[in-house]
């Protein structure tokens, strides 16, 4: 078990990236701390957050770090007193040659992490999952236990079948519905799918994520790109694209580039599938997190005899749950049933698992999570605007009216030296040229900042990070 911890000299007096690892938490966070004082990380006098605020980082309990301090206090590397909190001691470097040989030290971690595709982790909904989890389990029937339905769990396939009626605009019935183990699985059962039908080409957006690329690709599927333009992807093309079976989209907010697609573009994309039989494979990125009016409604609801729609709980809520759901055209129902049942897939989602999350939805604590995280995001966005405004005006930055990204523009020739900057500032963080298709020429520098990774300890360090790496 690994956890991680980062603060910013401007709230906590420190700027401080642990990991906590190995047999016990409060072991491993003792370790963790020498180790940061024995390098210098921590120098003598620096001040430690509260036990209270640290255990609500580490999600751990707060009796663990307050006995860890405490311990680390009677050794002599921390002091502690009333009025002035736990610091480190002014001599506590010389302790390593007394009991403690340094470790080899591990390849260390950035200390902020900016990259897109990942929620804030330190605010999953501990307390409300439990709740759902207890429920979940109490109420299970004893055939929950089994293998069951490859399809999912009924409970949880009513759950979202009515959840996505009601909040992204998708036409879902139960029986139409396949629970899967997150994105990725779902595409990879469409790959199979689609391969099986004959279908030889996938289109896909000019820049997205280059392993979506890969799933394809790994299952005998070619995946020609899609031009873009200032309006977001160009679907009047896919007519000209004359071997394809159907086109990847991320519609609602188009990954990473930031557009949502316009209502023509929709309609251009639902002719080309109702004319020539193929599909739309539409991936609702992070459509549930819209700042500036309600979401954009799934592409789904436009046709759903010609769109699979896919969702996850991975933005909402942790990839970690590893729980994403398909949203099938009658007609490929049993097709994907099959492709997941030949790969042992209605093993690779938990039923209590499923059963939690149809509790946790149906209760409504899943929407509260949403709309609080909404304007938790929509708060880090502005702060990202704002000190962009203050401190690197001519940086554009756009693609800003949802999700859990934005897309800094650079002047050219820029991107890999501030790339190179932020890894020498401790700061992960991934340039545009990063996401763009391997057919396509450069065309552009830019940066992709995910504002939704941080802690909320760790926002105002890595901001900073940011503001010093930008031209």
């Amino acid at each position: 078990m690994v956890k991680s911890w980062a603060t910013s000299p401007e709230t906590l007096g420190v700027d401080l990236h642990i990991d906590v690892g190995g047999a016990g938490l409060r072991s491993g966070l003792m370790d963790a701390l020498r180790e940061a004082v024995r390098t210098g990380r921590l120098a003598p006098g620096a001040r430690l957050p509260s036990s209270r605020t640290l255990a609500a980082d580490l999600g751990i309990a707060r009796n663990t770090v307050a006995d860890a301090y405490a311990e680390l206090v009677a050794e002599g590397w921390l002091t502690a007193r009333q009025g002035s909190g736990t610091r480190v001691a002014q001599r506590s470097r010389a302790r390593q040659d007394r009991g403690h040989a340094p470790r080899p030290t591990a390849r260390r971690k950035p200390a902020y992490n900016l990259m897109a595709g990942s929620p804030d982790l330190a605010s999953f909904p501990r307390a409300e999952w439990l709740k759902a989890a207890r429920h979940a389990l109490t109420e299970a029937p004893h055939e929950a236990f089994g293998i069951g339905d490859p399809r999912g769990r009924i409970e949880l396939r009513t759950a979202l079948a009515d959840y996505l009626a009601r909040a992204r605009g998708v036409y879902a019935s139960p029986d139409r519905i396949v629970v899967c183990s997150g994105f990725l699985h779902g595409l990879m059962l469409m790959a199979s799918v689609l391969r099986a039908r004959r279908v030889r080409e996938v289109a896909v957006e000019s820049y997205g994520l280059d392993f979506h690329r890969k799933a394809l690709t790994d299952a005998g599927l070619r995946t020609p790109p899609l031009a873009l333009d200032e309006r977001g992807t160009l679907t009047e093309e896919l007519g000209e694209l004359k071997g394809a079976g159907a086109v990847l989209m991320t519609p609602a907010h188009q990954f990473p580039i930031g557009l949502p697609l316009p209502p023509d573009r929709r309609a251009a994309a639902v002719d080309w599938a109702r004319a020539t039989g193929g599909l739309i494979v539409e991936d609702d990125y992070d459509g549930e997190f819209r700042y500036d009016r309600q979401p954009v409604g799934a592409l789904q609801g436009l046709d759903p005899e010609h769109v699979v729609y896919l969702g996850t709980a991975s933005k909402a809520l942790a990839p970690g749950l590893r729980l994403g759901w398909m949203v099938l055209p009658a007609r490929l129902v049993e097709e994907v049933e099959r492709a997941k049942s030949a790969t042992n897939g209605d093993w690779a989602c938990g039923a209590l698992d499923q059963l939690t999350l149809a509790r946790f939805i149906s209760s409504g604590a899943y929407d509260r999570h949403v709309r609080t995280m909404r304007l938790r995001y929509r708060r880090r966005r502005d702060q990202l605007v704002a000190a962009l405004a203050e401190r690197a005006p001519d940086v554009r930055v756009s693609g800003i009216a949802a999700g859990l990204h934005a897309l800094l523009e650079l002047p050219p020739g820029t991107e890999r030296s501030v790339v190179q900057g932020a890894a020498w500032q401790s700061l992960a963080l991934e340039g545009l040229s990063h996401f763009r298709h391997p057919q396509l020429p450069p065309d552009r520098d830019a940066l992709v900042v995910g504002y939704g990774t941080p802690p909320d300890s760790g926002w105002a360090g890595a901001l900073d990070a940011l503001m010093r790496v930008l031209p």
